[in-house]
């Protein structure tokens, strides 16, 4: 290798001989700034090692969004289009396939012009060309200064590309070189290699590139500002049509090919380059949220943010897109997406003993940091984003206790006062009564269980979590899904524990909310910060005979070789028995018949066997619908409606659902968050057939 690379510095040397003493001085120069070491590690270019992005794909393997920190899509030699192939050797380096990593003529007449003081020349190979780009845009991506010392016009740079270039010709084959290199090419913006720059300048793959559009990219090689098809059309069609002398003089083209490909347009996409994005406020509609739940999982699972955004993985995603498009539709029409102050989240999930997979995870915002346009920051479904609560779905967590503790049987009635006042279970001196009412006097007192469960009054459920004990219904809650939630603190985010921040000493900050709640009656009343998807977890684990799983969005995962990435996942529990299950599916399972959702069922026609629990905050500030229809092989969801701006006010119904103070009392679950659930869910299952839900257990029929 080295006799080579001493064969082009001494051909430059004989010719600099006839030349005089000083000329044969500076090839002495150009020899003694040739290292005598192995390469460092990283610095001989390794396809597999090259940047790459991570491709999520929904559960069909669709691609829904791509994580980069250089958009890059490598592919193989055998994927990249003849036409390709001969543009970039017959401009760049019409001897590739002779040479050995480095050209001794180009090279001598470099060192010559070098060596006698003029201008450093060029004569680098792609093979040289390849290491070059390999040491700017992968070894030292992160090293501005070291990036600069890689482009330096020195000799003694040259020397080092060209040295590594021999030692890469003599361990890598030439289509592999030449693959890798069009792998590893940086075009304008964040686009990296030849795949990637197929698709967001042409709208096809590599494999597919003809003359005229292999051209242009090979013509960008040499300046991709210069030769800017967007900003520069007129500079990159005559470099474009350099490319194509280029080629018909080496023969790759015929005259006629040739003439046919100079005549052809640019053919770029309009407002182009297209590309993706590097995150996920790029991902297809509907896809951002779960993106990010994917994103949040991976990474608790100990892929690193870096991994991802340059691992080259394939992650297949739980995305129904039949689902998540009727989702997305459902929550556009019910709130439109840049509405001033409201958000409409929406998860759905597929009940399972195993799994319980997320098919859609939608808002009417987006990901995003453009507040106007209705986009938002925070992860809206998956995070306690609702910091006014879920209302009187909240029971759910009540009545699950009672019946498990024996307190109450599905036959039982409750005492149904319009008003009163309940004391908590643990009380001292300075303990007062929680004063609570209903929402109007019509109520039966007495009231069945079922009844209760159906049109939510207040106080038969407030007395009831008081006989059970509220530290055994905030458990319940965590029991059937409410992991995260309950660990945010009241005012949300994350409990606060700086001594330095005054927020510290506030329970309201620097407690979770499963400690801070555990004497407040207020609790089955849903007035916290919650997370839709756990509220449709929910329904889910009720759906899956007691089974809780959390709620995942991964598949599978694999790396660019195809090879399986294995996913530690957080096993499933039985949350309650199956019987509790059953008995509560069928409490349930009069809200969209008699209950607070009858009225939106009704205009939905809707009529499929369903459980189904409204909540309304105190304000109508919030207002929710958790619900599942289908059995085990359904779908599972929570729809919440709820004011999401800088100043949060009573949401009103309408068209569109408003804030407002116009409306009476404002909004409820049943008229605002139950008819986008129906809706998407009515749309998502299409002709499938209803299931009936199960009837009480007889062990949970009486009180015990």
């Amino acid at each position: 290798m080295w006799r080579r690379l001493a064969v082009a510095v001494l051909a430059g040397g004989l010719v600099l001989a006839a030349c005089g003493a000083p000329a044969a001085a500076g090839v002495a120069v150009v020899a003694s700034a040739v290292p005598d070491r192995p390469a460092a590690a990283g610095e001989l270019p390794d396809p597999g090692a090259v940047p790459a992005a991570t491709t999520l794909t929904d559960r069909d393997g669709t691609p829904i969004a791509y994580l980069d920190e250089q958009y890059r899509l490598p592919v193989p030699y055998s994927r990249i289009s003849t036409a390709m192939v001969a543009a970039v050797v017959d401009v760049e380096d019409r001897r590739f396939f002779s040479e050995s990593g480095v050209d001794p003529i180009g090279t001598a007449r470099a060192l010559v012009t070098d060596a006698a003081g003029g201008d450093v020349q060029g004569g680098s190979t792609i093979t040289q060309q390849y290491v070059k780009n390999w040491l700017i845009d992968v070894v030292d991506a992160d090293d501005p200064a070291a990036q600069q010392a890689d482009r330096a016009d020195s000799i003694g740079r040259k020397i080092r590309e060209a040295v590594l270039a021999q030692r890469l010709a003599h361990s890598a084959s030439k289509q592999d070189v030449l693959a890798g290199y069009l792998n590893t090419l940086e075009f304008s913006g964040n686009l990296y290699g030849v795949e990637a720059a197929s698709r967001a300048y042409f709208g096809t793959d590599a494999a597919h590139l003809d003359v005229p559009r292999a051209a242009l990219l090979a013509g960008m090689v040499n300046n991709p500002t210069r030769y800017d098809p967007y900003r520069h059309p007129a500079a990159a069609t005559d470099r474009r049509d350099t490319v194509i002398v280029a080629m018909r003089a080496a023969g790759s083209i015929t005259p006629a090919q040739a003439a046919a490909a100079t005549a052809a347009p640019l053919g770029v996409l309009p407002g182009g380059p297209v590309t993706p994005g590097g995150n996920c406020y790029g991902a297809t509609p509907g896809a951002g949220f779960v993106c990010e739940y994917v994103v949040d999982q991976l990474q608790k699972a100990g892929i690193t943010e870096h991994q991802l955004d340059t691992g080259g993985y394939t992650v297949r995603t739980t995305l129904d897109p039949k689902v998540t498009a009727a989702a997305q539709a459902a929550v556009d029409r019910n709130v439109p997406p840049a509405q001033d102050g409201v958000a409409n989240t929406l998860a759905l999930i597929r009940p399972g003993h195993d799994d319980h997979q997320i098919l859609a995870m939608v808002s009417n915002r987006t990901p995003g940091t453009d507040g106007g346009a209705g986009q938002t920051t925070t992860d809206l479904v998956a995070d306690p984003s609702n910091v006014f609560g879920a209302g009187s779905s909240f029971k759910i967590f009540t009545t699950a206790v009672a019946l498990e503790a024996g307190t109450v049987g599905f036959d039982s009635t409750l005492p149904d006062p319009t008003s009163t006042c309940v004391t908590p279970p643990v009380t001292n001196q300075y303990t007062r009564c929680y004063p609570v009412a209903n929402d109007n006097p019509r109520y039966p007192d007495p009231i069945s269980l079922p009844d209760a469960l159906a049109t939510s009054p207040n106080t038969a459920f407030v007395e009831l979590e008081a006989r059970t004990g509220v530290p055994k219904v905030i458990d319940m809650a965590r029991r059937l899904g409410l992991r995260d939630t309950l660990a945010a603190p009241l005012a949300g985010g994350t409990p606060i524990t700086d001594p330095a921040d005054p927020r510290s000493q506030d329970p309201r900050w620097n407690q979770p909310q499963s400690q801070y709640f555990q004497n407040l009656l207020s609790f089955t009343l849903g007035v916290s910060p919650v997370s839709t998807l756990e509220m449709a977890n929910v329904a889910a684990t009720i759906q899956s005979d007691g089974t809780w799983c959390r709620p995942d969005a991964v598949l599978s995962v694999t790396d660019r070789t195809g090879a399986d990435v294995p996913v530690a996942r957080t096993a499933c529990d039985q949350a309650v028995a199956p019987g509790i299950a059953h008995t509560m599916a069928a409490g349930l399972g009069r809200d969209t018949i008699t209950g607070t959702s009858a009225a939106a069922a009704r205009n939905a026609h809707w009529t499929r066997p369903t459980i189904g629990k409204t909540g309304t905050t105190n304000t109508s500030e919030s207002v929710a619908f958790v619900g599942a229809t289908g059995g085990i092989d359904g779908i599972a969801g929570s729809s919440m409606v709820f004011a999401d701006g800088a100043h949060p006010s009573q949401i009103c119904p309408g068209t569109p659902v408003h804030l407002g103070q116009d409306c009476g009392k404002g909004a409820f679950g049943g008229t605002v968050a139950a008819p986008p659930w129906f809706d998407a869910v009515g749309t998502a299952l299409g002709t499938a057939p209803d299931v009936p839900l199960p009837p009480p257990d007889p062990a949970y029929t009486p009180a015990r």
